[in-house]
C-alpha cells in the first residue's frame, strides 16, 4: 500500500467526530504533506516511538500509540500466563496527550487480560524504571517525548530487567507492532471495569515513598559533613520533577532550596521555556533571574520526565555559566570517589560506565581512585544494562552516564534519573561549600589535575524523509572515504561500531582518533531527525584545548555538510 492508498484508508477509518479527521480532510492535495504523514510509520528508536502530535501513520496519535500497547499486548500473551500476571506499569508526563494514551494503553493491556499498574497522575520516568524491578513487572510503558518541543510525544518502553527494551526485544516488540492493523487489531477495554475488577491497580503514595527512598540511599554525606545553607535554585521547566526533587530537598535539610515559581506547575505547552530541555542555555533564562534574587551559586534543572539533569554554576564575577554534561559527569565522578574514599565506603572492585561519545577525562579520575570506566553504546539501555554483567563479575556499580546528561547513579534505578543526579549535585556543592570550594574551583582543580578538556557535540537538524535520505548518505560518504586527518592532525585509529566492537553491539556510529590524543565520533540520532557530532580534545590550558577542539570541529562539520 503506496503512501496515497494509506491516506485514503485513514480519511475512510477515522471517525469524523474524532479531531483528527478534521487534521486529514485539511491536508488533502497536499501531496508533500500527505507523503511525509504517511510514507512511513512511526518506528522503534533509541527507546521506543517518537514523533510529532498529529494524524497520519509517522505521528504521535491514539491509533499510532493503540497500535504500539496492542502489539506489546500481543507479544506478553505469547510468553504465557505467568507474564501476563506480572503485568505491565505505566506512566506519562504532562505532555498534551500523555494522559490519554497512557489510559489507552493501559485498557488495551488489561482488555487482554494483562495486569496493569498506572499512576494517578504524572511521575518522572526514572520512578517508572525503577517500579519495573521493584513491582516484579515483565514491562513498563511512558508516554513521553521527555526534552522535546511541545509539538512532540512519545512511548518509552521496557522491559522486565528496568531497561529501555534492548535492540534485540526492540526488534521482537516492533514486528508484534507492525503486524496490527492500525483500525481492526486493536482491543480496547473499559479503565473503570479494569479497576473494578482488579486487573488495573493505581499505584498509591507508598510507591512514591519507595523511589523516594532509593534514591536517598544514594547519599555519600550527611548531616555535619555538609553546609545545607548553600543557595539552590530548581527548575523542574514545568515537568514531572517538581513534587519529588522539593521532597528530596526538603528531607536532605537544605535550607536555601527554591523553586522557580513560574515553572513549578505542569504546562504541556512549556509556554515559560519552549524547548525544555537543560542542555540548552536559554531553559536557565528564568532560573538565572529567579538565583540572582536568591543569591544562588548552584543553578539546576530537569527535563518535564525529570530523566535529564543540568546545571549552571556562579562565577566569581556574578555570572551564571553552564556546564555542558561532560563538566557536571566530570564532578559527579569525582565527588561520589573522592566522597566514598573519605567515608571509606570506596570499594575494592568499583566500577562506573560512560557512552562512547562522552569525554574521556572521567575514566582518568576513575582511574586514579583504582575505579574502572567501562564504555557502553549511547542510551542507558546500554549504559544501565551494563549492570548485570558487572555485578556479576564481582563489580561494585558507582555510576553510569552520559554526555547528553544523563546520569545513573542508583542500581535499581536502571535509567538516567534527574532527581538523584540532582541530590548528589547538590550534596557536593554542600560538602566542597563546608571545607570553603565552590563548584568551579573544584572543576578547576581537576583540570589542573589531569589536563584541560574541550568538548563539543554539535549536530545538523534534517526533517523529513530528506532530510533521513541525506544523512544516511553523510555517513555513507564517511564510510568509503574516511578521513586521513582532521585539522592537519593524523587520524591513527577508526573505530565503525556499524558491525558491533569487542563487547560493545552493533550501532551506526564512526569514531575517529587522532595523533594527538584527540577525537570525534558521528552518529545519526535514533529519537530526532538530526545527525550528531561528538569532539574531544585535551591540553595543557583551557584556550588550547578550545583552540584545538574548535579547528577539528569545523574541519569535519565542513566535509560533512558538503554532501548533499
Amino acid at each position: 500500500m503506496d503512501y496515497l492508498e494509506k491516506y485514503a484508508l485513514w480519511l475512510k477509518s477515522v471517525p469524523e467526530e474524532d479531531p483528527l479527521h478534521r487534521e486529514l480532510e485539511e491536508m488533502q492535495g497536499d501531496d508533500a504533506l500527505i507523503r511525509e504523514r504517511f510514507m512511513k510509520d512511526i518506528a522503534f528508536g533509541t527507546a521506543g516511538l517518537r514523533g510529532i502530535l498529529g494524524a497520519g501513520t509517522s505521528c504521535m496519535n491514539r491509533y499510532t500509540v493503540g497500535r504500539a500497547a496492542q502489539g506489546i499486548a500481543n507479544l506478553i500473551c505469547e510468553e504465557g500466563p505467568e507474564a501476563m500476571e506480572k503485568g505491565v506499569v505505566i506512566a506519562h508526563d504532562p505532555r498534551h496527550g500523555s494522559k490519554e494514551f497512557s489510559g489507552l494503553a493501559a485498557e488495551i493491556l488489561a482488555g487482554a487480560g494483562i495486569r496493569v499498574y498506572t499512576f494517578p497522575d504524572m511521575r518522572p520516568t526514572p520512578e517508572l524504571a525503577y517500579m519495573i524491578r521493584k513491582l516484579g513487572t515483565v514491562s513498563g510503558i511512558n508516554i513521553t517525548a521527555s526534552h522535546n518541543p511541545k509539538e512532540y510525544n512519545g512511548f518509552k518502553a521496557y522491559w522486565e530487567d528496568g531497561c529501555q527494551v534492548s535492540s534485540k526485544v526492540a526488534d521482537t516488540m516492533e514486528a508484534h507492532i507492525n503486524a496490527v492493523d492500525f483500525f481492526r487489531g486493536i482491543r480496547r477495554g473499559s479503565f473503570e471495569e479494569g479497576v473494578k475488577n482488579g486487573r488495573i491497580t493505581v499505584l498509591g503514595p507508598e510507591y512514591d515513598r519507595m523511589y523516594l527512598e532509593e534514591v536517598l540511599s544514594a547519599a555519600v554525606h550527611s548531616g555535619e559533613e555538609l553546609d545545607l545553607t548553600v543557595p539552590i535554585v530548581y527548575t523542574p521547566l514545568n515537568g514531572a520533577g517538581a513534587i519529588p526533587f522539593r521532597t528530596m530537598m526538603e528531607e536532605r535539610g537544605f535550607t536555601n532550596f527554591h523553586m522557580v515559581p513560574e515553572q513549578t506547575d505542569p504546562d504541556p505547552d512549556f509556554t515559560t521555556v519552549g524547548y525544555p530541555n537543560p542542555e540548552s542555555p536559554a531553559a536557565f533564562r528564568m532560573s538565572e533571574e529567579f538565583g540572582r534574587k536568591a543569591g544562588a551559586e548552584l543553578l539546576m534543572a530537569t527535563d518535564p520526565d525529570a530523566d535529564r539533569f543540568a546545571i549552571e554554576i556562579l562565577e566569581e564575577d556574578g555570572t551564571y555559566v553552564p556546564l555542558n554534561g561532560n563538566q557536571t559527569g566530570y564532578l559527579i565522578v569525582n565527588y561520589l570517589l573522592e566522597g566514598r574514599r573519605a567515608a571509606g565506603t570506596l570499594p575494592e572492585k568499583g566500577a562506573m560506565v560512560k557512552s562512547i561519545v562522552t569525554g574521556s577525562l572521567s575514566s582518568e579520575i576513575a582511574a586514579h581512585y583504582g575505579v574502572k570506566m567501562f564504555e557502553a553504546l549511547t542510551g542507558f539501555k546500554n549504559i544501565c544494562g551494563r549492570i548485570p554483567f558487572l555485578q556479576k563479575n564481582g563489580y561494585t556499580y558507582l555510576l553510569g552516564y552520559e554526555e547528553s546528561v544523563g546520569y545513573a547513579v542508583c542500581p535499581e534505578i536502571r535509567d538516567k534519573d534527574g532527581i538523584s543526579a540532582g541530590m548528589i549535585v547538590a550534596e557536593a556543592a554542600a560538602y566542597y561549600r563546608k571545607r570553603g570550594l565552590t563548584l568551579r574551583q573544584v572543576l578547576d582543580g581537576l583540570y589542573e589535575t589531569y589536563g584541560y578538556a574541550a568538548e563539543d557535540e554539535p549536530n545538523l537538524v534534517l526533517k523529513g524523509l530528506d532530510g533521513a535520505a541525506r544523512i544516511g548518505r553523510m555517513m555513507a560518504s564517511l564510510r568509503a572515504d574516511l578521513p586521513k586527518e582532521a585539522a592537519g592532525l593524523k587520524v591513527v585509529k577508526v573505530i565503525d561500531y556499524r558491525e558491533g566492537y569487542e563487547d560493545i553491539p552493533p550501532s551506526n556510529v564512526l569514531r575517529f582518533f587522532l595523533e594527538n590524543g584527540s577525537w570525534f565520533a558521528v552518529r545519526p540520532s535514533g529519537t530526532e531527525p538530526k545527525i550528531k557530532f561528538y569532539f574531544y580534545s585535551k591540553a595543557d590550558s583551557r584556550e588550547e584545548a578550545a583552540k584545538v577542539n574548535g579547528e577539528i570541529r569545523d574541519d569535519v562539520l565542513a566535509r560533512v555538510s558538503a554532501v548533499e
